[in-house]
């Protein structure tokens, strides 16, 4: 079994990070992933079909084929294919954590041939707004609020008479759905797909790749990931192998780049690895002050400004909620950065969050607030942290602890800067006596500085200077 080397998929890794930062990034999802939740793939949903015919599923190789021999017994009436569609993608499932991991990708464009709506789904869940492609005529229309475009290429369980079913439908897909194609085809040569899901013998990924050809000796690399063939028998592996090794070469006319793993395991780690990436260039950060304790407060506001400022020129997105004291210092230094070199950098590296201040159970939408301003980054810096209670009493700002707790369940590195007091003091304390905890496989670097984070007689352009070096090997 030939594996894809590690050295290789982290290529693929940086790359693919790359493309999500340059918002150029797509996922194409087969039916492969929606068989991890109980969903049937190609051969099984044909098997009673094909017993009806006469034929061993088995054995057959063009599935697609399979459907059409059904229709043509049937004098071209596709009832019984769609009702067994209906029948098997109507049943309820949870998207999987495949799933869950794209969604919650800053992708703007999904394709995919399944019919089910677990990726709708994910979205939504994701507290992201889809806009669904399964018709012609929904290609003219934008969903408002949209932040992602889902296109169903072969239809909707919701219609599955619509669908793209049998073999005839497949070599009239061109005409009958052709400005599918046109949209697929403009995708393929600006953004780049990572295509989950799909099998060598896969017979969706045939059809789909035999109308797009992408013209030019220059192509988009674009990337699939697949289980390494397995043959039954230990004695036809080097055949299974081959075939294998001939199949992948044969996906490069299309620029489509084959990361074979060991198991369907491997897909999540890899994906949750992207995440990780790219959420590391993402800094969120935390504060409040009514106080600025042994620092002044132009002092204290100044490297704030400054901090946020130069995590945008290392093109890190700053996310921050407005907290008081400090908020302000934050999106202005951001903007700075931005607005100084519009060219070189970007209004969506700036991601405000002001919490709302009136209305009924505010508690309740804090805490949505902080869960998902938090869930976007990768790295927390915490700076100050107290208040004023409803007696006018410095007390420590809960809600930064709060927003602590929260960034260590999400798997951000904490940076609290000690040497600003407060709730950050105490944060750094606890950091430093349980460094395992919170610096796990990169220990022997951070901790050093994270301790130098602590010291008051530092001056202030000495303590960003340690943050942003934490800031800049994270994210690389």
């Amino acid at each position: 079994m030939r594996l894809t080397p590690d050295r290789e998929i982290e290529a693929f890794i940086k790359a693919y990070v790359h493309d999500l930062q340059s918002d150029s990034a797509a996922i194409f999802a087969g039916a492969g992933m929606s068989r991890t939740v109980g969903y049937v793939d190609w051969r099984e949903l044909l098997a009673d079909i094909a017993q009806e015919l006469g034929l061993d599923i088995k054995l057959e190789h063009d599935l697609i084929a399979v459907a059409q021999y059904h229709v043509n017994q049937r004098g071209g009436n596709s009832d019984g294919v769609a009702k067994k569609i209906l029948q098997e993608f109507s049943e309820q499932a949870e998207p999987s954590e495949v799933h869950q991991l794209i969604a919650r990708l800053p992708i703007g464009t999904y394709w995919t041939t399944n019919y089910d709506t677990l990726i709708e789904e994910a979205l939504r869940a994701a507290f992201r707004v889809a806009d669904v492609k399964h018709k012609i005529e929904q290609l003219t229309s934008t969903r408002p609020k949209r932040d992602a475009v889902v296109y169903k290429m072969h239809g909707d369980v919701s219609d599955p008479h619509s669908a793209v079913l049998y073999k005839a439908q497949y070599e009239r897909y061109h005409v009958e759905r052709a400005p599918f194609v046109t949209a697929l085809l403009g995708d393929l040569v600006s953004k780049t797909f990572l295509f989950i899901g799909f099998s060598f013998s896969d017979p969706n990924l045939d059809y789909v790749l035999s109308r797009l050809h992408v013209y030019g000796a220059t192509k988009r690399t674009h990337y699939c990931i697949m289980k390494a063939a397995v043959a039954a028998d230990p004695e036809d592996q080097p055949l299974e192998e081959r075939r294998q090794e001939l199949r992948v070469n044969d996906l490069k006319r299309f620029g489509i780049q084959t990361l074979l793993v060991a198991d369907y395991d491997d897909i999540p780690r890899i994906l949750k690895l992207i995440e990780s990436r790219f959420r590391k260039k993402t800094v969120f950060f935390s504060g409040s002050a009514e106080e600025y304790g042994t620092w002044d407060r132009p002092t204290a506001l100044t490297f704030v400004h400054n901090l946020s400022m130069e995590c945008v020129k290392l093109n890190c997105r700053v996310v921050n909620g407005f907290g008081w004291g400090v908020g302000s210092a934050v999106i202005n230094g951001a903007l700075e950065a931005i607005y100084g070199s519009p060219q070189k950098f970007s209004e969506d590296q700036l991601v405000v969050r002001p919490f709302p201040q009136h209305g009924e159970n505010l508690k309740i939408l804090w805490e949505q607030y902080r869960q998902r301003m938090i869930s976007l980054a990768g790295v927390a810096i915490f700076v100050f942290g107290n208040k004023l209670d409803d007696a006018r009493n410095l007390v420590p700002a809960n809600g930064v602890r709060r927003e602590f707790e929260i960034a260590v369940a999400n798997g951000l590195v904490p940076v609290p800067v000690g040497a600003t007091g407060y709730v950050a003091e105490e944060l750094w304390s606890e950091v430093l006596k349980d460094p395992a905890k919170y610096y796990s496989g990169f220990e022997a670097w951070i901790v050093p500085i994270i301790k130098e984070l602590g010291r008051k007689d530092l001056e202030p352009h000495v303590l960003m200077k340690h943050v942003l070096e934490i800031v800049q090997k994270l994210s690389k």
